[in-house]
């Protein structure tokens, strides 16, 4: 493990970019102690891509686990982080540890496959929830498995919809995972 105080950051996404965006504000502001090498998507109509080439990210579409795994290595990342990325990612012996994934609810309920954005949100309505949030975890080969990092609780509130209760979440979320990038880094570079 280098002892760099700023971990280079290979982001996977399947949408819009926001947590990226977050991401890249933070890192230019300061808070957010760390590089991003490069950002894949499995989507060439994502977004969260145009947003990267905005910020003059490389970037690449792929697919295959193999030839993500493959670039990664290439751009000689620290962490692996998943941005709204929808697919099974297997995590290769090399990055066990290393891969966090950040989900919209307070694991481990409300995950699994399919269990993403509104749908989320409208299922911990739906449960009667009296709070929800989001979680950061380490990523192991499981869709939203893995030790959980770090937690951050909203209320739900009874005139909630799915897209209030979202809005309320990502705000969350972007507090979360900059703490939590943080977090793991000390972590890793204590070892």
């Amino acid at each position: 493990m280098r002892s760099n105080p700023r971990p280079r950051l290979g982001v996977l996404l399947s949408g819009s970019g926001r947590t990226l965006r977050n991401m890249l504000q933070r890192i230019d502001d300061g808070r957010l102690c760390a590089s991003v090498a490069g950002v894949v998507s499995d989507r060439a109509d994502a977004f969260g891509l145009q947003r990267a080439l905005e910020f003059g990210l490389d970037t690449r579409v792929l697919k295959e686990p193999s030839q993500i795994w493959s670039w990664l290595f290439e751009l000689d990342v620290d962490l692996v982080l998943l941005a709204g990325y929808l697919r099974l990612l297997p995590i290769v012996p090399d990055f066990e540890g290393r891969v966090l994934n950040i989900h919209p609810a307070l694991l481990p309920r409300h995950g699994g496959k399919g269990m993403y954005g509104e749908r989320v949100h409208a299922a911990v309505i739906a449960a009667g929830e009296t709070e929800s949030g989001c979680t950061v975890h380490l990523c192991d080969g499981e869709y939203d498995h893995g030790r959980i990092l770090m937690q951050a609780r909203v209320p739900v509130r009874p005139d909630d919809t799915a897209t209030t209760l979202g809005n309320r979440v990502l705000a969350a979320e972007f507090e979360l995972y900059p703490a939590a990038i943080g977090m793991r880094w000390a972590e890793l570079s204590a070892d």
